[in-house]
Order: C-alpha cells, then sequence, then structure tokens
C-alpha cells in the first residue's frame, strides 16, 4: 500500500485497525510498525520523527526494527487509539494528538509528551475526560 493511499484512507473515516494495517512493514517477516509509514501517516518528515523517538536519524532507515524505535511508534499508537476511541475517528484523533495544546500539561500536546516519555499521563488524561476532546 503506498502512502498516498494510507493517508486517502485516513481522510476517508478508517477505523483504528484500518490504520493499524496500514503502518505494518511489508518489509519485515517479523510484524514491526513502518516508522516511514507512520511519519506519512502524521505528516512529519523522518528527521523530526528521529527526534521525538530519542534516535539518530539514521536508524530509522537502517534498524527501524530496533526496540528504541518499535518502542516509541508502540508508546505514540497507545495514544492516538486512545484518542481514537473518543473521537471516533482516526483523522480526528491524529490532529488532536499533532496540534491541542494541553493546559493541564502547559499547553503541550500529546505528540510532545510521548516524545517526553509521558504516555501514560497522556493516556490518564484521554481517560479522565467525559466530554471528547
Amino acid at each position: 500500500m503506498n502512502s498516498t493511499v494510507v493517508v486517502e484512507e485516513i481522510a476517508q473515516g478508517e477505523s483504528f485497525e484500518q490504520f493499524m494495517s496500514s503502518l505494518r512493514d511489508p518489509a519485515f517477516a517479523a510484524p514491526i510498525v513502518s516508522a516511514r509509514r507512520f511519519s506519512e501517516a502524521l505528516h512529519i518528515d523522518m528527521q523530526t520523527l528521529a527526534r521525538q523517538a530519542g534516535v539518530h536519524r539514521n536508524t530509522l532507515s537502517r534498524t527501524p526494527s530496533s526496540e528504541s524505535v518499535q518502542r516509541f511508534l508502540r508508546e505514540a499508537l497507545r495514544v492516538i487509539r486512545a484518542a481514537t476511541d473518543i473521537h471516533g475517528c482516526v483523522k480526528q484523533a491524529l490532529f488532536w494528538y499533532r496540534n491541542e495544546p494541553l493546559s493541564e500539561f502547559e499547553y503541550k500536546t500529546a505528540e510532545q509528551l510521548v516524545s517526553g516519555g509521558r504516555t501514560d499521563d497522556v493516556l490518564k488524561y484521554i481517560v479522565s475526560q467525559e466530554m471528547p476532546l
């Protein structure tokens, strides 16, 4: 599946399961998340993704299956899933994840918080919200 198709499916309101399936890296037999597809879905470049994950930019292309890369991607996806459950739509959840400043966290976004290792704090925040984000 090429990246244009991934972005088009997100725009059409795909389910989180479809979104996850679109992130699978077909180059590996192991079930890993494609850093390239993740960056395309979030409309960020690989260097930005590497900075968020706390790895060298070459790590994403040379060893995308490394534990540090996969751990970061899984943590980000945990938050995106929780946001999707509240929003009911992957597209809205991705927008929230990248852009919504959260007053409870000094107006940082969920993306910034996950990058800073605060995934559990963001998840607790999402769960505590009774109304859609």
